[in-house]
């Protein structure tokens, strides 16, 4: 089965799982996903099936958007709502001089490019080992910080130690950090206590469906490919366009082809019909197109 499915994750459970669920369902063994979410976030988890999964280079770099609560008070080990505390809970302590408007005066701060540090249970490598499985073990885990990009960071609400926000952030960024550093920088500790991924690139939770819905179609083929996100609606920065037999016979066999797209895009999506996504090509001078990704 080939195609790109959106799931709507549950909480509780990894991204690997959802993929282990999903080829217990499609009986596709090549699945994989386009940005893990942690087991306590639920949301938009876009997985690439079958021969898709040669797509993933060209979306390594979309942003993504979330809703969530952050908990002042104490800090975690993990960032989050499923590590363990790293002191007693203060908020008695801060909770009259943490007002709205001062979250959202801190909020301010993490707008635009910074330095993020990722969090220690995270899935950096260090060394070619995730850097979990060395917190995990109690060995020393020695990251570095990375570049992003937060495109909008709003806090909600504040009801009582919770802070209701919304955030988009660039690809690689960790919504949980924030949230750790805010708890630093208020001096009274926070953690990232629910989170909710409402878009990845282009796709929504208008376009994610549930484990529970989909496992009632298991083997029916047609039926889970009617799920999928349409071919032609995938990478929109690519123009799709159509090709004669000869053209498309070149291009499969990774021969350059000429094809009727006449703008100055770099590459295309290059299509049998209105669904077969046969390839993506990359313009080599006028209309003569070489194969990048060949579908088969």
């Amino acid at each position: 089965m080939n195609g790109l499915l959106v799931i709507d994750k549950p909480c509780g459970i990894t991204s690997h799982d959802v993929v282990n669920r999903l080829r217990r369902i499609t009986g596709e063994r090549s699945i994989g996903h386009l940005g893990t979410l942690d087991p306590m976030a639920t949301g938009v988890l876009p997985l690439l099936l079958g021969k898709f999964t040669r797509l993933a280079q060209y979306f390594s770099t979309a942003e993504k958007s979330y809703t969530g609560t952050i908990r002042f008070g104490f800090a975690t080990d993990t960032y989050d709502a499923d590590g363990e505390p790293a002191g007693a809970d203060r908020w008695q302590e801060f909770a009259g001089a943490l007002t709205l408007a001062r979250v959202r005066e801190q909020a301010v701060r993490f707008h635009g490019e910074m330095e993020q540090m990722p969090p220690p249970f995270s899935a950096k490598k260090i060394q070619g080992k995730p850097a979990y499985k060395l917190a995990r073990a109690g060995q020393p885990v020695e990251l570095k910080p990375a570049r992003v990009r937060i495109a909008s960071f709003d806090i909600d609400a504040l009801e009582g130690p919770e802070a209701h926000f919304t955030m988009s952030i660039s690809a690689g960024g960790y919504v949980r950090s924030v949230a750790h550093a805010m708890g630093e920088q208020l001096g009274c500790g926070a953690h990232l206590s629910s989170l909710r991924r409402t878009r990845a690139g282009v796709f929504t939770l208008e376009d994610a469906h549930p484990l529970d819905e989909l496992e009632p179609l298991a083997g029916n083929v047609e039926a889970l490919e009617g799920r999928c996100v349409h071919p032609r609606s995938l990478l929109p920065e690519m123009p799709a366009v159509g090709a004669d037999a000869a053209a498309l016979g070149r291009l499969r066999n990774g021969a350059q082809a000429n094809l009727p797209e006449f703008s100055d895009a770099s590459l295309v999506k290059v299509f049998a019909g209105q669904r077969e996504l046969v390839g993506i090509a990359k313009r080599v001078a006028g209309t003569l197109f070489q194969p990048v990704v060949v579908m088969g």
